[in-house]
């Protein structure tokens, strides 16, 4: 699209449009979109606009098409690959979608709700609640994260083996495109066979198609019954055959199968008030599982009981503990969640989000620590996540009494080791995190040439002035 108008007049006209509480010219103000949750990234940008309706999302894009003005949009700010981040030369807009937050419908009968992009998480989670519904994605940023963050990155979190990942739990879109036309793709439809389906292009595509301000999303029966188990394990290697047996033990109800190490328990109980060691015996894995049912009485508990005797009796299982109540359980994920913080404080550290399939996770985890530890004597591995569906989250944290910033600068080295390791095993190099700049440059490693051209394609289709977050996911 040729420029009509010059970039101050398109601030200008965008300022009239929003009204001085529209948006945040200030740099104190602006100062909290700018860095993101990791701090690997400080970005620069004009004005942060925050519009309160789809129809000044779109003028707002319709002016910035016009005078070639980049945007980038924002939801939460708790993305983990610098996604939401503007460019360091300053010379964009940074859209903030907090304030399109309203709950537009909700029907429990279709077991449908539809949200703007700005709705938190957890806002969401609680409105489903409020008719007897459930909506399942589950972050350990549900509480600040947005829905139209969730579905840029194609959000997991742990409760994905079973209700799946946001493609699985979205119906429809509504998209601003980047000439500033709004697509209304709210379909509340489970089928709709008449062609390309074009939400997919936008769900993961972290805002370089366009900005997606709504979606219609899934609801489900909320648990009536739900268990919880911490179960040690005495080699990674039995942690596939377990979650197989789990599914088959709990007639496919299993909910949550994640992978714990010993060094994640010991950095959650160091830096984590409240989380204990649930077992008394030492171990160098655990799993903590938790299976549910929308019936009341149905058996569950006996059949976790069951299942978890025999996996003892046959040495898969060395130890483990079934919650008794609800506190109980809600002590066995603070060490999940206790674990990914107590790395914050454990010095300088090396993450990794793959995938690689269900099958070969054991064998990944060996291998991988076996070569990231050939490389760096005293490094230490955290291999944990939602393991039932393939995703390792792959952290490093400095040897003990390293320096940090030298330890942080082989980043690149050690991403090469991982990566091409996943490669070898046919997984992913980002399994829900998302690209943003984190893994640009990454991409042509491992993505062939022909799924790069394709991509490329897209976007030029989509966006040909290159203004939707440039930078991201595609190299300049």
């Amino acid at each position: 699209m040729t420029g009509s108008i010059d970039v101050g007049e398109a601030l200008t006209r965008i300022k009239a449009l929003l009204g001085l509480k529209g948006f945040i010219a200030d740099a104190a103000g602006m100062a909290p979109f700018l860095e993101e949750e990791r701090r690997l990234y400080h970005g620069a940008a004009r004005l942060v606009l925050r519009p309160s309706s789809t129809a000044e999302v779109a003028e707002i894009v319709r002016l910035c098409a016009a005078s070639r003005l980049p945007i980038v949009p924002q939801g939460g700010n708790t993305g983990l690959v610098g996604a939401a981040v503007p460019p360091e030369d300053g010379g964009a807009v940074l859209l903030s979608l907090g304030r399109l937050n309203r709950v537009r419908a909700i029907d429990p009968v279709d077991f449908t709700i539809t949200v703007e992009a700005g709705c938190v998480l957890a806002d969401v989670q609680r409105a489903a609640e409020e008719v007897d519904r459930l909506f399942p994605l589950s972050l350990g940023a549900e509480g600040s994260c947005q829905i139209g963050g969730n579905l840029s990155t194609n959000a997991g979190g742990i409760a994905v083996l079973r209700y799946g990942n946001m493609r699985d739990l979205t119906l429809g879109l509504e998209v601003v495109l980047p000439d500033g036309r709004v697509w209304d793709g709210l379909r509340a439809l489970r089928k709709d066979n008449t062609g390309y389906d074009l939400k997919h292009l936008f769900i993961g595509g972290e805002g370089t198609l366009g900005i997606i301000t709504a979606a219609t999303l899934k609801l489900f029966p909320r648990p009536r019954e739900v268990e919880t188990a911490f179960l040690a394990l005495g080699r990674v290697e039995d942690a596939m055959a377990l979650f197989a047996r789990a599914r088959k033990a709990s007639g496919d109800q299993l909910t949550a199968f994640e992978l714990i190490p010993r060094l994640g328990l010991e950095m959650a109980m160091r830096h984590t008030p409240g989380v204990a060691d649930p077992l008394s015996a030492l171990s160098p894995w655990y799993v903590l599982l938790e299976v549910s049912s929308s019936q009341s009485e149905s058996g569950l508990r006996g059949a976790l009981e069951a299942f978890l005797a025999e996996a003892m009796g046959e040495g898969l299982v060395g130890d483990g503990v079934i919650a008794l109540s609800s506190e109980q359980a809600n002590a066995l994920w603070r060490i999940r969640e206790g674990m990914v913080e107590g790395q914050k404080h454990e010095g300088g550290s090396i993450k990794h989000d793959v995938s690689v399939p269900v099958s070969k996770v054991a064998e990944f985890i060996v291998k991988a620590i076996a070569a990231v530890e050939a490389k760096l004597p005293g490094i230490r591995p955290i291999a944990f996540g939602h393991v039932g569906d393939g995703n390792v989250h792959f952290n490093l944290s400095q040897p003990k009494g390293a320096d940090t910033a030298v330890f942080l600068a082989r980043w690149a080295e050690f991403n090469h080791i991982v990566h091409d390791l996943v490669q070898r095993f046919g997984g992913s190099i980002s399994a829900e995190h998302g690209v943003g700049r984190l893994k640009r440059d990454e991409l042509p490693r491992y993505k062939s040439a022909l799924e790069l051209e394709l991509m490329r394609r897209i976007k030029h289709a989509l966006d040909p002035d290159g203004l939707m977050n440039p930078d991201k996911v595609l190299q300049p």
